[in-house]
């Protein structure tokens, strides 16, 4: 069944002094898919993106990308395996322009060898003018960070990861804090991401989720209460009595 899918997440639980944060989940993410993780405060989603890219140590269960067991894993051989992940907050470097923050993350420059040996050439230009061009910036690579709005910083750290060409990338409430427009150009750079990689999007804003959803998982306690379309769980008792009607 596994070959199927690029994320497979069975039985995933994390206990923290006896508390279980994650417990028993179990979910599989397609190739090309936008799968939304949502759920009240509290319910492990953060935690479960913790466990994907080994920040945290699961209790037991398994997480398999592409068939390799991700929980054996350290954090730096899970993001060379394919796998990227943007946290809450931006953490781009504001003193270095949007171009000097895209090359710092090309991966040829990687480790003290890849350092030394790195050159500013024609195809590593190229690279980083695309990126710039789907992540709305191609105006400002020559702008220090630091002057980027909110909505701007968060999609230069999304180019960050995407220049890395992971297979599957993670993000964390990407549109808190962004004006309308910037949420619908979010949604817009998100869609055009998925034609080539999956993405796991951890979201309270229902209309972006609407907007970008291929399928939508609801947490609560740390297990899943309803998965399916936006449409289903926005329709399904339990979602509504739990999170959507408060």
């Amino acid at each position: 069944m596994s070959d199927r899918y690029i994320l497979s997440v069975e039985d995933l639980t994390v206990s923290f002094d006896g508390f279980k944060a994650v417990n028993d989940l179990s979910f599989y993410v397609e190739p090309n898919e936008c799968r939304v993780i949502i759920g009240p405060n509290g319910a492990g989603k953060t935690t479960v993106l913790d466990l994907i890219c080994g920040r945290t140590k699961a209790t037991g269960g398994s997480v398999k990308f592409k068939g390799k067991e991700l929980l054996a894993m350290r954090e730096d051989q899970i993001v060379h395996a394919g796998v990227g992940r943007k946290f809450q907050t931006p953490s781009v470097y504001e003193d270095l322009t949007v171009f000097e923050n895209l090359e710092l993350s090309y991966p040829k420059g990687h480790g003290v060898f890849g350092a030394l040996m790195f050159q500013r050439d024609d195809p590593v230009k190229t690279r980083i003018q695309e990126i710039a061009e789907t992540i709305f910036l191609d105006d400002q690579l020559d702008e220090k960070a630091a002057f980027l709005s909110h909505g701007q910083k968060q999609w230069l750290e999304i180019g960050m990861l995407l220049i890395q060409d992971p297979e599957l990338l993670m993000l964390d409430e990407p549109v808190a804090g962004m004006s309308v427009a910037e949420r619908k150009k979010t949604a817009e750079l998100l869609n055009r991401i998925i034609q080539d990689r999956s993405v796991i999007v951890i979201e309270h804003d229902m209309g972006f989720v609407a907007d970008i959803a291929t399928r939508v998982t609801v947490l609560h306690q740390g297990q899943t209460l309803s998965e399916g379309s936006m449409e289903r769980v926005q329709n399904d008792p339990k979602v509504i009595e739990v999170y959507l009607g408060h």
